[in-house]
């Protein structure tokens, strides 16, 4: 078993007109023995943003803190604390800060997909 505070693990910063002001952390992965799922977690600064893609594997985001929106089909979609979001394989997507405060959140991928 793994306890540990989320702030605690080492971070991996992204800032470029791809990925702007976005830190990202392994959680969960292949090193604890995680052989199904790789946990991980994010963190948008004010006017960060994911790049635009999409994957060949499904996974799920889980809204901690701050306000955003999701691109979904075309248009976006605000979310918030207690917000989750279910991406479909191959479905594109993106993630940007709508606010003024970091936007945090969890995201699950399976195992085999990039883990940071």
């Amino acid at each position: 078993m793994k306890v540990i505070s989320t702030e605690a693990v080492q971070a991996v910063h992204f800032d470029s007109e791809i990925a702007r002001g976005v830190t990202g952390r392994v959680i969960i992965g292949q090193g604890d023995g995680a052989n199904n799922f790789c946990m991980r977690r994010f963190d948008l600064a004010p006017g960060g943003h994911t790049p635009r893609h999409a994957h060949a594997w499904e996974h799920e985001i889980f809204f901690h803190a701050g306000e955003g929106e999701v691109y979904q089909a075309g248009a976006w979609v605000r979310v918030g604390p207690g917000d989750a979001v279910f991406v479909p394989r191959d479905e594109e997507h993106q993630i940007r800060n709508a606010g003024a405060m970091p936007l945090t959140f969890v995201c699950l991928v399976p195992a085999g997909a990039p883990e940071i």
